[in-house]
C-alpha cells in the first residue's frame, strides 16, 4: 500500500496537455471536455474524473495517461 500512495501523490501531467486530452477523447468518446479538464495541481481530481467516465481503477488510468505520452511523440 505505501508504493501505491506514493504513486498517488507522485503522478504528474507533463507534455502538451491539450494534445493528450484530444487524443484521449478520439480514442474514448465517452469522454467529454469537462472529462479531461485539467488544472495544475489537480492531477488526482482529473484521475478520479476519468476512473468514473472509463469504469477503470486508478491503475489503469495512470497507464492510459503515460501512454498517451507516448502517442504524441
Amino acid at each position: 500500500m505505501e508504493t501505491t500512495k506514493k504513486q498517488k501523490e507522485l503522478f504528474t501531467i507533463i507534455g502538451n496537455w491539450d494534445l493528450q486530452a484530444k487524443q484521449l477523447k478520439e480514442k474514448y468518446s465517452s469522454l467529454t471536455d469537462e472529462d479531461v479538464k485539467f488544472e495544475s495541481g489537480k492531477e488526482n481530481e482529473l484521475i478520479k474524473r476519468l476512473e468514473t467516465r472509463l469504469n477503470k481503477k486508478r491503475d489503469e488510468v495512470i497507464h492510459i495517461l503515460k501512454k498517451s505520452r507516448v502517442e504524441k511523440v
